[in-house]
């Protein structure tokens, strides 16, 4: 299921995906993206990845991201598996990745399994990793990929300053000086699953590597064009506000369409129209969740 920080964890996992396989915990020497899209449900899977190096042959591993529970969510992940297998024919090891508490429940249980009443049975299971629970200590020392999953970590919020600070100083000294801003995109967007904005806003003022980062700049800059027609005294600091929740909405406006096009194909001009008019956040990121479950544009808005 498609989801507002979407493109930042796949464009993560596509960085170093070997470096995913360890956060993960599962065995192999060389991981390789394949192709994810799964025709059969006009979807894809978040990221497939081809190990070599385990033991028992290679594998494939389907990574999925999650920020919420979802009724289905251990029939999807082994719907995604069966289809996987039939179209690679290769053993495929599920992983969920639950970035907050929220996301936990009874949705995703790491197994789905029934006795039919011929004899028949199904029995699957799949691998579960609680971002939360992950020390952020160990985050810290890991891959630039995993890098950005350190504040959504084990972290005391007092610490978060430091955590901040070591990932500055990592990203300035090991990361490409194009691939910087993306890596402060993606931190962006995963604080925003856990901490209100004027505390992300406050933690990332100072970094220098936010400079590099066109969607976060994008966002103040609107917040200070408001602040400046609305008068120097109050301007700045309602205008910065303003304009992030703008950037905000904008973003999950574009996600929205980019994503619906890729489904249902592009959009008449009044279900645009319809989209234009949504001023909610709330309203934008609930469609782009439930992409997934209905067939067309004008279901979707019903």
């Amino acid at each position: 299921m498609h989801k507002p920080f979407d493109t930042a964890t796949k464009h993560l996992l596509e960085t170093d995906p070997l470096a995913w396989l360890r956060f993960v915990g599962l065995p192999g020497t060389s991981a390789h993206l394949r192709d994810s899209n799964l025709t059969t449900l006009t979807a894809d899977a978040d990221r497939v990845l081809w190990v070599d190096g385990a033991e028992n042959g290679p594998y494939l591993t389907d990574i999925e991201f999650q920020s919420s529970d979802e009724e289905d969510g251990d029939a999807r992940t082994f719907l995604y598996a069966a289809l996987l297998f039939r179209k690679y024919k290769l053993p495929v090891q599920s992983v969920v990745v639950l970035l907050r508490p929220e996301a936990e429940g009874p949705g995703f249980s790491g197994q789905i399994g029934y006795l039919a009443p011929g004899g028949g049975s199904l029995a699957f299971s799949y691998r579960i990793i609680r971002v939360w629970e992950v020390p952020a200590e160990d985050i810290l020392k890991g891959s630039l990929a995993t890098l950005p999953l350190a504040p959504i970590g084990k972290v005391a919020p007092d610490d978060l300053p430091a955590v901040i600070e070591r990932m500055e100083y990592r990203i300035d000294t090991e990361a490409p000086a194009n691939e910087r801003g993306s890596l402060w995109t993606a931190v962006y967007l995963l604080m925003g699953l856990r901490y209100e904005r004027s505390v992300i806003h406050q933690l990332l003022r100072g970094v220098r590597g936010m400079k590099e980062s066109t969607t976060y700049q994008a966002i103040i800059e609107e917040g200070e064009a408001i602040g400046e027609a609305r008068g120097e005294a109050r301007g700045e600091a309602r205008g910065e506000a303003r304009g992030e929740a703008r950037g905000r909405t904008e973003e999950a406006r574009r996600i929205l369409l980019r994503q619906g096009g890729k489904r249902f194909g592009q959009p008449d001009a009044l279900t645009l129209a319809t989209i234009e008019a949504l001023s909610a956040l709330e309203d934008l990121e609930r469609l782009t969740d439930k992409l997934l479950e209905v067939e067309n544009w004008q279901e979707l808005l019903n």
